[in-house]
């Protein structure tokens, strides 16, 4: 034990300006209490201390701090009074304090060892408090403590408090738990005890401002504290680096990740206090429960360097993973450069990386392997085992760390899922929730399962269709010049192998062929012909020509010099198919990408159902109305705003795909489309096809007019009306376009269309009578 006066109260502390003194006397009613109510044998000891203390002339009073050494076997009974009879008082870092102030008078070696050196390190530490709010702290216990004595109004507040700092050499941290007993302290009041109204310091203890509220209305100079305070302070370091990485843990929040991340390595590093001994973490993450890289780093990478997917394809990563998970072992080495690098070839890549010593630790959450954990140091610095001991209480909060990271990754794929292959779009999610809660909820309750149909009734359709001009007649133009290109080499190839193979079935292959020929350039030439044809060249030619190479060796070369041409894909009998291919997908890919990266701007006014669709271009619906938002306010403005856009987006996706032209191999131009419905209409989820459609005889009739006017000619001249380089809005009545018209005019007027606006009449078609368009250039700059 130790009788040193040390003062802690440093830079960070101001000083509590109240009326307080050192005294043994709480102490000893405290004796005199437990020797009237002990029935044990602890009886006689607490009457020989208190017999030792009466004895004492003047202990009673108030002892001046410089005087207390006078009385130290006074202190070692209160030490023996109240601590337990197994502690070592080497080992129990214990002492005694000058009430509400911090200065320590008396304490066990631990504890004058602790405070030397956190005192001595002082401006070696780095500490997350202000002065104001150690004051303020300070002043939470002191009035929770008064309004308990005097008022029995109980502030909870925890007995311990928790101390950090780190260390600027080392950069880790050390937690202390210190623990401040105020039993021994009285506390009387100077006068009449005020009066306070509770309720109202509930309601500002609530608003984070009640102490300052009672330092205004009980002052600390209204009061006397007499006695002296006990200080037990415990290193818990270990522990509470457990649980910063606990709290990640429960904590997670994505787009923190990397800073997540950096508090676990940290943690880690100060649970065995040694900054020189470097983490990785290594998520193992599956698709279709087949392992994936995984997109994450947590640490140094240096698992991500020799696993990751610069080093391995996803095929060789796939199958090492595999396996290990299959045998997921344990490896450690204090120093991998010399071990037999024939039985453990892995090492190799981690040597070249400058590893010396190296633990990797399978990490299991409920018995599934979901990552691995690396341990190692570089060069010059090397650990054994007594530090992988060490790390024992962190595996499993690792473990479920881990097995958060892969649901996240897990649900991120099924959000791209929901986005990008389904019809359940975030806009309506909501009510798939529903129905499927409805659903839930009657399996539970063991109620009849019945279908309940989602629908959104009066919503406002908006429709659009980017064409690729001409698509059809491109593509039999293309397909008739391959398969005449085809046929003349047929026909090359039959010509040099019948000189050695003249037989009837060889004739009759060279007529077929000839015949072909013809037909490609008949009028009556369809998709069955070109199928039949197809057919032809496909199977029965090229069957026998492969004959023809099992029966005489002589003939493999031109057979195998034929058959590379004809199947190769962008060879030359497929090359103006391929050419026509490349080219359509250059516009459907930038029209796609376009409204991908516009489908979420069309959320921000007001939640819609977006859904688009391949044809030989790119087509698309929308529906707006409040059935597809019930919690937000439906205007007309969110459909006025949606109609906008529709214009300028139509604009921008013609300029679009003219500016691909020059990069196309075969040049192809697009057509836009906007078809005006006015009126509102129904839709329902067609579990069937996975999509919604609409609901009601009246409102079929306007999904069959989408398919009829992609085609439809202006009836003046006959000519169609989509034309490339311009906009094409169709319409019944004047007063559907009302919203549309001065759009336009802003849009000619910023230069984005042409300045020429035509009002036609159309031709009709199938069941459909009185169109109207509206037609429209687009600036090409």
């Amino acid at each position: 034990m130790k009788q040193v006066i040390l003062d802690l109260s440093g830079s960070k502390v101001q000083l509590l300006e109240a009326d307080a003194e050192l005294s043994f006397r709480p102490f000893i009613e405290y004796l005199r209490r437990r020797v009237k109510e002990e029935q044990t044998i602890k009886r006689s000891y607490y009457e020989l201390t208190l017999a030792e203390f009466e004895k004492e002339k003047g202990c009673e009073a108030d002892i001046p701090l410089e005087d207390v050494h006078q009385y130290e076997l006074l202190l070692e009974y209160i030490y023996a009074s109240l601590s337990p009879a197994q502690e070592d008082d080497k080992f129990v870092a214990w002492g005694m304090c000058f009430p509400l102030q911090p200065i320590t008078f008396y304490g066990t070696d631990s504890l004058y060892e602790l405070l030397n050196n956190k005192k001595a390190s002082e401006e070696d530490y780095f500490k997350s408090k202000t002065t104001e709010e150690f004051h303020r702290e300070r002043l939470r216990y002191v009035y929770a403590f008064i309004l308990q004595k005097l008022y029995k109004f109980h502030i909870p507040l925890p007995k311990e408090k928790y101390h950090s700092g780190i260390n600027k050499e080392t950069g880790l941290l050390s937690y202390y738990q210190v623990n401040v007993n105020t039993d021994f302290i009285e506390v009387k009041v100077k006068g009449k005890l005020p009066e306070l109204d509770f309720r109202q310091i509930h309601e500002h203890l609530a608003d984070g401002v009640g102490y300052e509220m009672l330092e205004s209305v009980l002052p600390l100079n209204l009061f006397q504290f007499r006695g002296f305070s006990m200080l037990t302070v415990h290193d818990v370091t270990a522990k509470q680096a457990v649980e910063n990485i606990n709290k990640i843990r429960f904590n997670r929040s994505s787009g923190e990740k990397e800073e997540d991340y950096d508090v676990v390595i940290q943690s880690l590093k100060t649970l065995l206090q040694n900054n020189r001994i470097e983490f990785d973490l290594f998520p193992f993450v599956r698709v279709n429960n087949k392992p994936v890289f995984g997109y994450e780093k947590g640490g140094t990478g240096i698992l991500f360097s020799v696993w990751g997917e610069k080093r391995l394809s996803p095929e060789t990563f796939q199958q090492l993973a595999t396996a290990y998970s299959d045998k997921p072992n344990s490896f450690f080495s204090p120093d991998i450069t010399k071990e037999n690098l024939e039985q453990f070839a892995f090492l190799v890549s981690f040597i070249e990386l400058g590893v010396r010593s190296m633990a990797l630790i399978p990490l299991f959450y409920n018995h599934v392997l979901v990552g691995v954990l690396a341990m190692h140091t570089y060069e010059g610095e090397l650990f054994n085992e007594s530090a992988l001991a060490l790390l024992e209480p962190a595996i499993q909060p690792l473990a479920q760390l881990l097995q958060i990271y892969i649901d996240e990754f897990n649900l991120e794929i099924e959000g791209i899922i929901k986005e990008k292959f389904t019809s359940i779009q975030p806009s309506v999610q909501w009510k798939f929730n529903e129905v499927a809660w409805h659903h839930l909820h009657n399996k539970k309750k063991h109620l009849p399962e019945r279908t309940e149909s989602i629908y959104f009734n009066d919503v406002y359709p908006l429709y659009g269709a980017i064409d690729i001009r001409n698509s059809t007649i491109e593509r039999n133009s293309a397909t008739r010049a391959d398969l005449e290109y085809h046929l003349n080499l047929a026909s090359e190839t039959l010509q040099s192998l019948k000189t050695g193979h003249n037989s009837s079935l060889m004739e009759e292959m060279v007529f077929n062929c000839r015949k072909w020929q013809e037909g490609l350039h008949q009028e009556h030439w369809n998709t069955t012909e070109e199928n039949n044809l197809n057919g032809f060249l496909k199977t029965e030619l090229t069957d026998y020509l492969n004959h023809l190479a099992q029966q005489d060796a002589k003939t493999k070369k031109t057979v195998d010099k034929y058959l590379e041409r004809a199947t190769k894909a962008d060879g030359e009998v497929h090359k103006n198919r391929y050419a026509l291919e490349v080219s359509m997908q250059m516009i459907n890919s930038a029209v796609n990408n376009y409204f991908e990266a516009e489908k979420e701007k069309l959320q921000q006014s007001y939640p819609c159902y977006f859904e688009k669709f391949r044809t030989d271009g790119v087509e698309y619906d929308i529906y707006i109305g409040q059935s597809i938002a019930p919690g937000k306010p439906f205007n007309h403005f969110h459909l006025k705003n949606l109609r906008l856009w529709q214009l300028s987006s139509m604009a921008a996706i013609a300029k679009l795909t003219h500016s691909l032209l020059p990069g196309m191999p075969k040049k192809l131009q697009t057509t836009q489309l906007i078809f005006v419905h006015n009126q509102t209409i129904d839709i329902s989820f067609r579990s069937d096809e996975r999509k919604f459609d609409v609901e009601g005889a009246y409102n079929i009739r306007y999904q069959m007019i989408k398919k009829r006017i992609d085609k439809v000619s202006v009836s003046e001249s006959g000519e169609r009306l989509t034309q490339p380089d311009k906009l094409s809005i169709i319409y019944f009545n004047k007063k559907d376009v009302e919203d549309y018209l001065p759009f336009i005019k802003y849009l000619q007027e910023t230069g984005i269309l042409q300045p020429e606006l035509e009002e036609l009449n159309l031709e009709d078609v199938q069941g459909l009578s009185g169109l109207k368009a509206l037609r429209i250039g687009i600036v090409q700059e």
